[in-house]
């Protein structure tokens, strides 16, 4: 295969979805996409972006020979001679983190099992998700609107002139799930069975939809509890994005809060070697001292107490408006709407935080 059976790296990220390849690039202090730089803030309408256009953009700011495909890691272990982080690879080799290895990897998070954390919990409901194309444009305002039907949720939120992202929430058991959700005909035929009663334009933006853009996903969520209570580092590994704090999409803001890790993770590492003239990171592992591990876990635990009631309060008002949309009793549904006006108050307020520079 050409392929050594141990791999040493500084510095190691798992996961190259969206958080992954924006904490990669904010570790670069790249400037090529708009890290570091101000960028003004602006309320009303609202703009989709395609999640692989981003991935795209992210992955080609980056340098040559940063991004390893087809790496399917099993487990994390640490050497016991030296506490550096072993990454077991399906294929039988291994990857050793000699400085920092950060978890990116999702909601199934390798990473946080090594951690130990808490495992996610099922919400009860898959999310479909789909695109549809207009060649001659549409007339659709560039908003996201949301409209309920016998207890369906569905979404929708045009890209550009000529294209329409949209969403809706299903009820179905995992084996269900596992029937239908890699065949993108059976996805669209139980989307359109149960979206009756709703408006025929909707109805026709499912018909008319792109079957390769078809996916249907079981949410999960780690619960807000398990946030605040858990340890989300262990020497100098620790976790990013979904992988510390998956959650619906109710909201909409899983991919912001991913992006969000990754600034702050990459400000607190830069400034806590801000002081030292060599590149901490190059450092040969003979030379690696008991002091660049702790300033690394220093660095680690200021990312997490940033990072930490900012994540809590997005999951905790995206599991209550989960628990709105999902059947429930009437009496749940009013503790929840309680709990929101007491806890947030200004519905939208969480899209104004601001993480900082890098």
């Amino acid at each position: 295969m050409g392929r050594s059976s141990e791999e040493e790296h500084e510095i190691v990220i798992v996961g190259g979805g969206i958080c992954g390849l924006a904490t990669a690039l904010a570790l670069h202090r790249s400037q090529d996409v708009g890290f570091g730089k101000v960028i003004p803030s602006v309320t009303g309408e609202a703009r989709c972006l395609k999640r692989s256009d981003l991935i795209v953009t992210l992955a080609d700011a980056l340098p040559p020979g940063t991004i390893h495909l087809g790496r399917q890691i099993v487990s994390v272990k640490l050497d016991p001679s030296n506490s550096y982080p072993i990454l077991q690879l399906l294929d039988g080799s291994s990857i050793v983190a000699k400085v920092i290895l950060i978890g990116c990897d999702g909601a199934n998070s390798v990473v946080a099992n090594f951690l130990e954390l808490k495992p996610t919990k099922e919400f009860g409901l898959c999310s479909a998700r789909g695109l549809t194309n207009y060649p001659n444009g549409h007339a659709f305002a560039h908003e996201v609107v949301r409209m309920r039907r016998n207890d369906i949720l569905m979404g929708r939120a045009p890209i550009d002139d000529k294209s329409v992202y949209w969403f809706t929430g299903l009820q179905l058991t995992g084996e269900d799930h596992a029937k239908v959700s890699h065949c993108p005909e059976l996805i669209r035929e139980l989307i359109l069975h149960s979206f009756d009663g709703f408006p025929a334009e909707l109805v026709q933006l499912i018909e008319d939809s792109e079957l390769e853009s078809l996916s249907l996903t079981q949410l999960r969520y780690r619960a807000p509890w398990d946030l605040v209570l858990g340890k989300f580092r262990k020497g100098t590994v620790t976790v990013a994005g979904d992988a510390m704090h998956v959650m619906g999409p109710f909201l909409g803001q899983g991919g912001s809060a991913g992006l969000e890790d990754a600034i702050v993770l990459a400000r607190c590492l830069s400034q806590k070697f801000a002081k030292t003239v060599d590149n901490p990171f190059t450092i040969e592992s003979k030379t690696m001292t008991r002091m660049m591990m702790h300033r690394v876990g220093e660095a680690m635990d200021q990312y997490l107490k940033e990072r930490r009631m900012r994540v809590v309060l997005l999951s905790t008002q995206t599991y209550l408006i989960g628990s709105l949309v999902k059947p429930s009793s009437l009496l749940v549904k009013f503790a929840c709407i309680i709990v929101m006006v007491v806890l947030f108050s200004n519905p939208t307020n969480h899209t104004r935080y601001d993480c900082g520079l890098l």
